[in-house]
């Protein structure tokens, strides 16, 4: 155990100081997928002291072409993705402490959440987390990472409170549109990349080396061979609304962060119940079944199939419906069966 960390204290910028420093930092991973499950890795591995990983999904087959964490009999039991990460992170490094979260992340739990974190990592796939991530960071004053990859395509930025632009400064309005993996695809040398790029970065502001921070917005596309690092300092706004002089951090509040999204690459609505609640499972089972239905079900989820849809209920109210990307039809089939 000795040995454990010995080639990375060789590493003069980290060094036994720097590992020391390491052992006491506190990192928050938002999401569990591709990107969230190298991160994690690459941070327990590393001897980070804290991981907190939150997860609304669970783990599916398509998972296991670049979600690192998984394996078939995670997919195959349908384990949420936070309790799978968990428990294989504490084979990796059981010295590190983990708390997983099967939960989705929204302007209820967030502040709660980055209390004592050193660091936020963007692991998710929607804007709409990543700038309720961007205000809670400006409004507490710890810093995050930015990350995303679609087909053969990375980005990935480091947001320093106070010092760098926001990301609501790069994109002033949500983007409504673009590629997704959804539409095409993704490969696993994009992701490896994206979190070769956020856990550098990572071990950077750790050990508290914020002058080796790379400052600038990264991407590139691994199959077309292309590459960019450009300096965005000029586009922080003083008017910036989550940054600015005058900020009033608009995406922490609940009338700016939607109750249903279309999740990337699944077929998938997800649903969020309009107050927060905790649904009896064993209870639904037996209604479900009782009305004939097929039921499939584990300690953390009901899955019900119906025609050429399944909805699957979790605990905390939320509702995956799966078979549509058409949210009036998922709001349909979660009222009729859940009410």
């Amino acid at each position: 155990m000795n040995e454990r960390y010995s080639r990375q204290k060789l590493f003069t910028p980290i060094g036994e100081a720097g590992q020391l420093k390491l052992g006491t930092m506190h990192v928050l991973i938002i999401g569990a997928g591709a990107l969230g499950t190298g991160n994690a890795e690459a941070l327990a591995r590393a001897g980070v002291g804290k991981l907190t990983i939150v997860d609304r999904d669970y783990v599916e087959w398509s998972n296991l072409q670049r979600q690192q964490l998984y394996c078939e009999a995670d997919a195959e039991l349908r384990i949420p993705k936070a309790i799978a990460a968990k428990k294989r992170l504490m084979e990796i490094n059981s010295t590190v402490e983990v708390s997983a979260y099967v939960m989705d992340v929204t302007t209820s739990e967030i502040e709660d959440m980055v209390s004592g974190v050193d660091l936020i990592i963007d692991a998710t796939d929607n804007f709409d987390t990543r700038l309720l991530m961007n205000d809670v960071s400006q409004k507490v004053r710890v810093p995050w990472i930015y990350g995303a990859c679609v087909g053969s395509y990375g980005i990935t930025y480091t947001i320093i409170p106070g010092d760098t632009p926001c990301l609501n400064c790069l994109l002033e309005t949500v983007p409504l549109a673009g590629a997704t993996c959804d539409t095409v695809g993704i490969i696993s040398p994009a992701v490896q990349m994206v979190i070769a790029y956020q856990s550098a970065e990572a071990l950077k502001l750790l050990v508290g080396d914020r002058s080796s921070l790379r400052n600038r917005l990264t991407s590139f596309d691994l199959w077309s061979n292309q590459h960019s690092s450009i300096n965005v300092h000029s586009m922080k706004r003083l008017s910036c609304l989550s940054c600015g002089d005058d900020r009033t951090y608009p995406y922490l509040s609940a009338s700016n962060h939607t109750r249903t999204a279309v999740l990337c690459g699944r077929d998938t609505v997800q649903i969020r119940p309009p107050v927060p609640m905790k649904r009896n499972l064993v209870e639904l089972v037996a209604i479900f079944a009782q009305q004939g239905h097929r039921v499939e079900h584990n300690p953390y989820l009901v899955s019900l199939y119906t025609g050429n849809h399944r909805l699957a209920i979790f605990q905390d109210g939320r509702v995956l419906v799966h078979g549509t990307n058409d949210i009036a039809e998922a709001k349909s089939l979660y009222h009729r069966y859940l009410g």
